[in-house]
């Protein structure tokens, strides 16, 4: 008959038999989001309290050789453990729960229980295969680690190592930090210390006072996911009109959804503001002429992917002087579109020729919390009404123009020293505390001669407002040619004006 081997031994023996510190090997690359490595970094596997820095390749390496005897984790002692006929046994003085866990040889865990005092708990409740195990007992900070074998009635014995599979796990909350100037701090949990990591890290974002990144994702408005409640006055060619009421006057505006409209996915916004003498329904559709060759100021026709939600607005008498209550005119049709569809209340442009142009400059200086970008031909710095007795809000916004230089009617010398250094005054590069510098000493490269066009981008601006001079030598027209003035060669047809505006809308 077999003889039952009871087998219960002290922590101190224990250290003596089986004391170890983890074998693992953390490793891995770091490098930038655009896939250059970087150099220097910091890495700390936090709870193990090790530490590294990446090559000139990026790469690290953190490792821990396995190591048998005492080791300093273990100097606290767990009290009295045994195994006897599949009952464990324990005791030990302090209050702190015993945490129990037991692995199998491949390494995965079969048990995990939480004891308390003294006393004992029936292993076969858990283990019944033949087979060898590592068991794991911890005491506040203090952890033991055994091995013993069971030929299914649980006789047992002392082993000398610990199964490398079993050392590989990490402590629970364990996770390693990667920590360097310039980029933000990255932590990632483990769950094991043997594993390699590819991690990728963002550069810090200009911390500034104003204003969306560049790239930001969408700002979902309160009508996402919602079905529009507006009722149309009428349907017109390709959109619907629609009245709002603002102060004592019935205003009419006109929206153009996409043909593939989403209420779940965010869309930009383009207001198109028209000039002296036209209407707000002229840029919803138009017979194709120097003004109108295409709707919304050939902006619709470029929007192949129905990202855009188009709208026009109709001036009063034709004309854009009502003051406040045209810039109440458009907040209020903003605000109609947050509630009834599912806009990006972070990327809203508008857009103008002539009297619209001069309006879009008036709402550009009053609606930069709202409005990200504004594109403009043929500015003319007066006639331009500025609520709060004129004093303009001094924040950046984000600007486009294109101006003939032989503009008769909106000077175009007047544009580029009156209107210009206004707008590059508040838009230059953010200072260490986030408030935006003067940037109007620069000046726009221009066009010379009867023929094409020069676009200027202001280098002295910060990047998220970012502003465009265009010149060419014609007179009073937004559809802008390299074939020179009316009378000259005239071909409106090859305007190059939509697509630099669609590019400039897109890259925010």
């Amino acid at each position: 008959m077999a003889t039952k081997v009871s087998t219960v031994i002290s922590a101190a023996s224990l250290l003596a038999f089986c004391g170890f510190a983890s074998a693992y090997t953390i490793s891995g690359t770091v490098s930038d989001d655009q896939g250059k490595a970087l150099e220097g970094i910091s890495v700390d596997l936090l709870k193990e309290g090790k530490n590294t820095i990446t090559d000139d390749q990026g790469k690290f390496t953190i490792h821990e050789e396995e190591v048998e005897g005492i080791a300093p984790a273990f100097k606290n002692s767990v009290g009295y453990i045994g195994v006897n006929n599949g009952i464990l046994s324990y005791s030990q003085s302090s209050t702190s729960p015993v945490q129990v866990k037991i692995f199998n040889s491949l390494g995965h865990q079969v048990f995990d229980k939480t004891l308390q005092g003294s006393g004992s708990y029936d292993l076969s409740r858990c283990v019944k295969a033949r087979g060898t195990y590592f068991a794991q007992v911890s005491v506040g900070n203090a952890r033991q680690n055994f091995k013993f074998t069971t030929d299914g009635g649980f006789n047992s014995a002392i082993g000398t190592q610990a199964n490398g599979t079993l050392l590989k796990e990490a402590a629970q909350d364990e996770a390693i930090r990667f920590v360097a100037e310039g980029f933000d701090t990255l932590t990632i949990p483990l769950g094991t210390l043997d594993t390699t990591l590819d991690v990728k890290l963002t550069a810090t974002a200009p911390q500034f006072k104003f204003g969306y990144a560049l790239g930001n994702v969408p700002t979902p408005s309160k009508g996402c996911g919602t079905t529009s409640k507006l009722q149309k006055v009428k349907s017109v060619e390709n959109g619907d009109q629609f009245q709002i009421r603002v102060g004592s006057d019935t205003r009419d505006y006109f929206i153009t959804l996409p043909k593939n409209y989403d209420n779940k996915k965010p869309h930009k916004v383009l207001f198109a503001l028209h000039c002296y003498g036209s209407r707000g329904e002229d840029f919803v559709h138009h017979k194709a002429d120097y003004d109108h060759p295409t709707p919304y100021y050939g902006q619709q026709v470029l929007d192949k992917n129905g990202d855009y939600i188009f709208v026009s607005l109709d001036a009063i008498g034709g004309v854009w002087t009502k003051g406040q209550g045209d810039h109440d005119f458009f907040a209020q049709t903003l605000t109609t579109l947050n509630e009834n569809y599912c806009i990006d209340t972070s990327r809203v442009f508008i857009t103008g020729f002539s009297f619209g142009a001069m309006f879009s400059y008036s709402l550009m200086q009053d609606m930069q919390s709202r409005v990200r970008a504004a594109a403009t031909y043929a500015v003319a710095d007066y006639n331009i009404w500025l609520p709060e007795g004129n004093n303009m809000k001094n924040l950046p916004i984000a600007w486009m123009n294109v101006h003939g230089k032989n503009d008769g009617r909106c000077d175009y010398n007047r544009a580029k020293n009156s209107a210009l250094p206004r707008i590059l005054k508040r838009n230059g590069k953010a200072d260490a505390n986030g408030d935006f510098t003067d940037a109007s000493s620069e000046k726009p490269e221009e066009v010379n001669g009867n023929t094409g066009h020069v676009c200027y981008d202001f280098t002295t601006v910060d990047e998220r407002f970012p502003v465009k001079w265009c010149s060419w030598p014609g007179d009073h027209q937004w559809t802008a040619h390299d074939t020179g003035n009316m009378g000259v060669g005239w071909n409106w047809e090859q305007t190059w004006v939509p697509e630099e505006v669609h590019k400039f809308f897109e890259q925010f």
